[in-house]
């Protein structure tokens, strides 16, 4: 039979299994420092976690509480530390970290005093029962988180949600060791191995859970973002819409005024009007649709973003076959085209020397390519992480759909999106496939 005796987690084990659950978020997340600082910072946590834990093993039972929300601070400010996440994001992830840790430990624990019923294995035996299982669970765990992590780091937990995982932890945990606490209640087991039993159990099911959770606040930040790029590329639409009309009572009343000159070069010719005359027309060419790139749609998003590069002081240029887009949905071509202009020029906007604001826009084909290039003319400091983009601006929550957008539509085309700055140029680079 089985000896009714099981011994307590030894302390150490708990540090550890605690040190890696935060490695299930610090590993695929981006990282605010370099891998030697963050290698530091970890080597750094490992030693504080085990001696925290271990210094506060024979606590009282009225200080245990404490310290185990102690243990959660000091996971959550691993995580944070680390990543390149929002505090919020990390207090979520590192709730889970502690479920998924006491999990990891009690699992271990379980299993070895089930092989060794009586009497324990030598330190060394004991640590190679450690790392084997707690190494398996680290792995199973990583495979399921990984796959809901946001490439951008950024959960977006709501308050509601945030509260609700949190309600769900502390009911696993006080679940899980209620039997610790009192033996005195209907759900508390009476001896060692009973209460190991109990604790294993819950934890598994509040790890399962949790990632249910987890799942669905992934879901919902999903569907937020695609509400959001459906909203870029409707209003990118409906703005071609508004443009489309506005240029075409723009050429009307250029024509009308183009007549008006005429006429009045005939009636008289002093040399002052003549000069008046050669400035008003001047003034006026600039509100006349001059991109003909043969597709409307791009004459029309171009000639509305040159109106207003013209007001701002930014030259934009273009070099365009607008043919080879025929094969693309209008509403494709508005969100393509507007929001990598638009990000452009609020790119442009931000440098006071006019004379540097440029734009420069190409769509032109390469063997069975169609390939579009925006470059524009940047001095701010751009950063990255990962691969991406990091944005400078504070609502970072409301920033990257524009672009988000562009690279949703290109992949209906089975297209790719590159980004690359060299010399202080931003250089968005777009390949699709012609049929």
């Amino acid at each position: 039979m089985i000896d009714n005796f099981m011994p307590d987690i030894p302390r150490i084990n708990t540090a550890i299994a605690e040190w890696l659950a935060c490695m299930l978020f610090i590993i695929p997340l981006a990282k605010r420092f370099s891998k030697y600082k963050t290698a530091a910072i970890m080597a750094a946590a490992f030693v504080i976690q085990s001696v925290f834990l271990t210094a506060t093993g024979n606590v009282k039972l009225y200080f245990w509480m404490p310290c185990m929300v102690m243990a959660v601070i000091l996971m959550i400010g691993y995580i944070y530390l680390c990543c390149e996440v929002k505090l919020t994001d990390a207090a979520y992830f590192g709730m889970i970290a502690f479920a998924a840790a006491e999990f990891m430990a009690s699992v271990e624990w379980q299993i070895v005093c089930f092989i060794y019923k009586t009497d324990l294995p030598g330190i060394y035996m004991q640590a190679l029962y450690l790392v084997g299982i707690d190494v398996c669970v680290e792995m199973i765990l990583y495979m399921l988180i990984h796959k809901q992590l946001s490439e951008e780091n950024v959960m977006n937990i709501s308050v509601k949600e945030y509260f609700s995982g949190l309600l769900i932890a502390i009911a696993v945990f006080a679940v899980s060791n209620v039997s610790f606490l009192t033996s005195n209640t209907p759900f508390s087991g009476h001896f060692s191995y009973e209460v190991g039993i109990i604790r294993t159990m819950v934890d598994a099911g509040g790890i399962a859970i949790l990632y249910a959770h987890l799942t669905q606040c992934c879901e919902m930040r999903v569907r937020r973002e695609l509400d959001a790029v459906q909203n870029v590329l409707q209003n990118q639409y409906i703005q071609y819409k508004q443009s489309k009309e506005s240029i075409e009572l723009i050429n009307y009343k250029y024509h009308d005024l183009k007549h008006q000159i005429e006429f009045l070069r005939r009636e008289s010719d002093p040399k002052k009007r003549n000069a008046f005359l050669n400035r008003m027309e001047d003034e006026i060419k600039q509100y006349e649709a001059q991109n003909k790139t043969g597709n409307s749609v791009l004459d029309t998003v171009l000639t509305t973003k040159s109106m207003y590069c013209t007001k701002h002081g930014i030259t934009l240029t273009c070099v365009a076959d607008g043919t080879l887009l025929s094969f693309m949905d209008v509403m494709d071509i508005c969100s393509i085209f507007g929001n990598a202009l638009d990000n452009a020029i609020e790119c442009e906007m931000k440098i006071t020397d006019k004379e540097k604001r440029l734009i420069h826009v190409t769509v032109t084909k390469q063997k069975n390519f169609l390939i579009l290039k925006f470059e524009n003319y940047y001095e701010e400091n751009l950063k990255y992480s990962d691969g991406q983009l990091i944005t400078t601006k504070k609502e970072k929550q409301y920033h990257g759909y524009g672009l988000k957008s562009i690279k949703y539509t290109v992949n209906k085309y089975n297209g790719a999106v590159s980004i690359d700055t060299k010399d202080n140029w931003f250089d968005l680079k777009i390949l699709i496939p012609i049929k």
